[in-house]
């Protein structure tokens, strides 16, 4: 099946083709949510060349997966998940070079309201990217994907303890790079 140019194609006609494995529809797919989806792997990775290689693993992960996807709930959200099961894998694989820590009494930190909103993407991104690995895996996993303590814990096999202790070490941290940030 060719493409027409005067035509534009729905989600699902590009998941459907993306389905039968046309390479077209494949490649509409992969332009269609890559720059979302690579934001979402870079908050995972140490830079720009680690968070393109998860996101090619994850979208590898999406062809290969794509006929499991039964139209329930959102595609792109189907998609995200695995982006992020896909960063998740890449921590794991890599966890004895980034070990998570267990931290006992570390302190609470909340960052002030009025902190985050003087601060640009760009730069939260570069601030989140300079987390140890495991802080922001955990920091990813709690703060912005909504996992609990307990789903983290089972995820990378630590106890929900280390996972809360992780998160409060790297909100700490963030909040001390964010008050250096203004202090610029």
């Amino acid at each position: 099946m060719s493409l027409q140019l005067g035509h534009k194609l729905s989600l699902e006609e590009i998941i459907e083709g993306s389905k039968r494995g046309e390479r077209k529809f494949q490649e509409l797919l992969y332009k269609h949510f890559a720059s979302k989806m690579l934001v979402v792997c870079a908050r995972y990775a140490k830079d720009n060349f680690e968070a393109e290689d998860m996101l090619q693993v994850g979208f590898v992960k999406v062809f290969e997966k794509l006929t499991d996807y039964k139209g329930d709930g959102s595609f792109e959200g189907w998609v995200r998940r695995i982006m992020v099961n896909t960063s998740i894998e890449f921590y794991r694989k890599n966890a004895r070079m980034f070990p998570v820590v267990d931290l006992d009494h570390a302190p609470e930190s909340p960052v002030q309201e009025n902190q985050l909103s003087k601060i640009n993407m760009n730069d939260l991104l570069a601030i989140i990217r300079k987390l140890s690995p495991g802080y922001r895996l955990i920091f990813n996993m709690y703060a912005i994907e909504g996992f609990s303590h307990k789903e983290i814990a089972k995820e990378l096999g630590i106890s929900e303890g280390t996972s809360k202790s992780q998160l409060a070490r790297a909100r700490a941290i963030l909040q001390e790079n964010i008050i250096k940030m203004e202090g610029k």
